[in-house]
Formats: structure tokens, sequence, C-alpha cells
């Protein structure tokens, strides 16, 4: 039972890992770019979430959609200023420029928001639910599943079922083929990014939940174990992202609880050589080739 009650910690944080890994690869599966600012876009909505809790006194909802909305901004911000005048440079210009984003916005944090570590607001009660043979899970555990269930969902009916979702098919299949049959590759890529930045919303305030307080910096960790979820996954593969975001989260659980703390990161980054040395695409990715 202890073994059960472990995937039902790991479900949880695992969760929050595929969420931000979604966002690194619907950016990388469109014009190949590993967003390295995503994990700061988490912090901005970590802290939106937080004001509008611990400020404003909003619920955990009106505060997600908020935070989902100044990620949202700031995610297109971003890509119009500093992506968009790169779209025809080669990706180690892009790449770079994208680790700079990533430092402008920690150091831009630190420099407004102070080091100080604040408590995240405990919106949601501290009960578990008890299953059977001794399991439990708490509210908040159900909220993040349930929160990143239904936010898959919602990305899986956006991409196969609506008409900027055929567009973000078509234009990571061929960006030229796409131009040609009339799509708007700018602003294909565009909401890719929006849709992306949102994501990070919901897991900026998921985090902020989970561990129950906020740093300028607090997006590093996670969002560079998310970007090992997304690679483990098969990068570029939507549920690849998902299940190597729930693997992380497993193992970490299990590391923590069957051996130590300590060891969950270098387990963790331990996986992603052996996956990719077995399999160097990831367990879901196929080998496509370079695009040019």
């Amino acid at each position: 039972m202890d073994f059960l009650q472990q995937l039902i910690n790991g479900l949880s944080l695992g969760s929050i890992y595929a969420v931000i890994a979604l966002g690194y690869t619907m950016v990388y599966g469109i014009i190949q770019l590993i967003n390295f600012a995503h994990g700061d876009i988490i912090m901005v909505g970590a802290y939106v979430g937080f004001f509008a809790v611990a400020v404003l006194g909003w619920s955990f909802i009106p505060a997600l959609v908020l935070a989902m909305a100044a990620c949202t901004v700031l995610g297109v911000v971003i890509e119009r200023i500093a992506y968009k005048p790169l779209r025809n440079s080669p990706r180690l210009a892009v790449l770079i420029t994208a680790i700079g984003v990533s430092l402008f916005l920690e150091n831009l944090g630190l420099r407004v928001l102070k080091t100080d570590y604040r408590a995240f607001p405990q919106i949601i009660p501290r009960d578990a639910i008890s299953l059977f043979g001794g399991l439990t899970v708490t509210y908040q555990q159900l909220l993040i599943l349930i929160t990143t269930i239904l936010m898959m969902v919602l990305l899986q009916y956006v991409v196969h079922y609506t008409r900027i979702g055929k567009a973000m098919r078509a234009v990571s299949y061929d960006r030229e083929a796409a131009m040609l049959m009339g799509i708007s590759v700018d602003n294909t890529i565009s909401f890719t990014f929006a849709l992306g930045s949102a994501l990070a919303g919901v897991a900026g305030v998921l985090l902020g939940l989970y561990y129950q307080t906020c740093h300028p910096l607090m997006g590093i960790m996670p969002g560079l174990k998310a970007f090992v979820a997304a690679v483990i996954g098969g990068i570029g593969v939507i549920p690849g992202a998902m299940a190597g975001g729930f693997l992380l989260g497993i193992v970490e659980a299990l590391v923590a609880a069957y051996g130590s703390s300590q060891w969950r990161d270098p387990v963790v980054f331990l996986l992603l050589i052996l996956v990719l040395l077995v399999r160097p695409t990831g367990l879901m990715g196929r080998d496509v080739g370079e695009k040019a």
C-alpha cells in the first residue's frame, strides 16, 4: 500500500511537470526552439496567482485565469520582441536569445520582487480523503490532478479539432507548404507561444500551491525537469510530454520514499541519460530527420 501511496504522490507532482512540459514541446514542435524562458514565465504565473489570492482575496479559479492571462500576454510579447526578428536566423542565435530572455526575467524578478520567499496562501483545505487500505489523497493533490487533466483535454481539443490547431500541425510538418496554403505562419507561432505561456501560468499557480512558497528563481529547476520530461517522452510529441511528466514525478516520489530526497535530482538526470542512450528520440518520439 505504501507503494500505491507513493504513486499517488508522484502523479500529483508529475502532473505539474506534464503541464510545464507541454509548453516546451509545443514550441519545439512548431519552430524547433527550446524556450528556456518558459520556466521564468512559470514564476511570473505563480506571483500573479499569489497576488490575486493574497492581495485581491480571489479564489482559486479567478486567480488561475488571471495568471493564465498575464502569462499569455508575457509569452506573446517575448515572442514578438525576442524571437520573431530571428525567425530566419540560425538556431544557435535563437537558443542564445532564449537563454538571455531567461536570465533577464530572473534578474528582473530579483530586482522587483526581492530575494525573500513568500508563503503561498493555502486556498485549498489540507484535509485528506481516505481511500481503501489506508490510502489517502489530499484535496490539493486532487485539485492539481483534475486541473492538469482538464488542461490536457482542452489542449488536445484545440490541437486536433480547431482551425488554429490544424494550422499549428501544418506549420510543424512543413512551414513553407503551410505558407503556400494560405496559413499565417507568424500568427500560428504567436498563438503557440500564447497557448504554451497560458499553460505556464497554470503550472505557476499549481507549483505555488504544491510547494506553498514563491521565489523569483522558483521556475528554474521545475522548468529544467519539465524539459527533461519532454525529452524523455519525445520532445515535440504532446502525449510524450504528458507521459514524461508523469514518469518523472513518480520516479521522484519513489526515490524520495525508498532512498533519499537528496538523490531525486541525480536520478532524474541519470534517467534522461539512460533513455537517450537507448532511444535518442525519447520514449514516444520518432526520428523524422533534421529539418532545414
